[in-house]
């Protein structure tokens, strides 16, 4: 598995600015133009952009972080998921987005005097995504849940059912981009000339004008409306994590296809356990008596308590590990554990009886070791790499 720390020659806790230095240092060096086209330089110049482009973005250099590449490539049910190895057209306009120049035209040509390729057809543009926050209790979490998203967005005017234009009249020919729906500008860098391709700022990438606008939508062939959306989450999902519900959002303007709903994940927390990834750490409080003489007890499941045997002598902070009784796994197989921590449980106040006998076992109850084994923390930092 490639990491894309040492790719980018940065530590795993590098700033977001030492990334884009360490990225426009070495993209620089590898580029193909700068190296004669050398299929090496090449390899090497798209293996920094995709370290780039991942860790460069908060989310999936966060899923990269905890799951490495198989967090990114899961994620196409929650969290983020469109993770794939980029190509050279993809690097360069990568490269040449960061440098705020923005996509070259074809993505790809550079060097000398101008790129080439095909372009973007003119046409009514999609709609914006729309995201939305959904809360989760740990239970939901564990089982999964489907829930439904009660939304207001944008759809086809009723008026003119999406064209934009009042009935009878017609879309003429933007003379600006003459229907193309894009426009050429010549830029300038230190690779030398760039022709790159934008959306005419006219019609907005349309190609057409509309000479009599629909009076209900005002020309955008657009009404906002109420929407029930059901999604399915899958179990085993944490904050952050989110899914993308493709072709479901606001319709684009003048017929454009609807956008996406990207739903992102708040796990809430639950006092009874602290939570990393898919194993569940909680406590159980124990009586002397039955730390020593050994004691069946019931310890919090997510969604049912579960039966604990403690074995007489147990010491007070001892970890058990219940295997299984954690979250599932996200897009995998399997469950995680619960780790549940004994610890005695000192009453504040005696009755005479229970003084008299505890005074009685202070007697003859030997000294403690002058150490102890680790503390529960401490075991806990280890189990997780801290």
């Amino acid at each position: 598995m490639n990491d894309f720390y040492s790719i980018l020659s940065v530590e795993r806790s590098a700033s977001d600015d030492a990334i884009k230095q360490s990225y426009r240092r070495l993209a620089m060096q590898f580029h193909p133009d700068r190296n004669g086209g050398s299929k090496e330089a090449e390899e090497r110049f798209k293996e920094l952009t995709e370290a780039y482009d991942v860790l460069r973005d908060p989310q999936k250099r966060a899923a990269y972080d905890r799951y490495g590449e198989a967090g990114l490539k899961g994620a196409g049910g929650a969290g983020g998921g469109q993770y794939h190895h980029v190509d050279l057209s993809e690097a360069l306009n990568i490269f040449m987005r960061d440098f705020g120049l923005g996509d070259l035209f074809g993505g790809a040509g550079a060097g000398g005097g101008g790129g080439g390729g095909g372009r973007s057809h003119a046409g009514p543009r999609g709609g914006a995504d729309t995201k939305v926050e959904v809360k989760l209790t740990l239970e939901e979490v564990a089982l999964g849940v489907t829930k439904s998203l009660k939304l207001k967005l944008l759809d086809p005017c009723d008026r003119c059912h999406g064209s934009g234009a009042e009935s009878g009249s017609k879309a003429a020919q933007c003379t600006t981009c003459a229907g193309v729906g894009e426009v050429r500008r010549a830029q300038r860098s230190f690779f030398g000339n760039f022709v790159s391709v934008v959306p005419c700022p006219t019609c907005g990438g349309e190609g057409v004008m509309i000479a009599s606008p629909c009076k209900n939508c005002r020309g955008e062939g657009r009404q906002r409306g109420d929407h029930a959306i059901p999604v399915k989450i899958p179990a085993g999902v944490a904050t952050g994590q989110y899914m993308q519900l493709r072709g479901v959002g606001n319709s684009g303007a003048r017929g454009g296809p609807r956008g996406d709903v990207i739903v992102v994940f708040e796990v809430q927390d639950d006092e009874r356990f602290e939570r990393d990834g898919e194993d569940l750490y909680t406590e159980a409080l124990v009586t002397y008596p039955q730390v020593v003489l050994g004691a069946e007890i019931e310890v919090p499941g997510v969604s049912a308590p579960h039966s604990l045997r403690v074995p007489a002598g147990t010491q007070s902070g001892h970890v058990f590990v219940l295997r299984g009784r954690g979250l599932p796994r996200l897009n995998a197989s399997g469950v995680g554990d619960l780790h549940v921590r004994v610890q005695v449980w000192t009453p504040s106040e005696l009755s005479e009886a229970e003084a008299q006998l505890t005074a009685a076992l202070a007697k003859v109850t030997p000294a403690p070791p002058a150490s102890r084994e680790k503390g529960f923390w401490a075991r806990m930092k280890e189990a997780i790499g801290a």
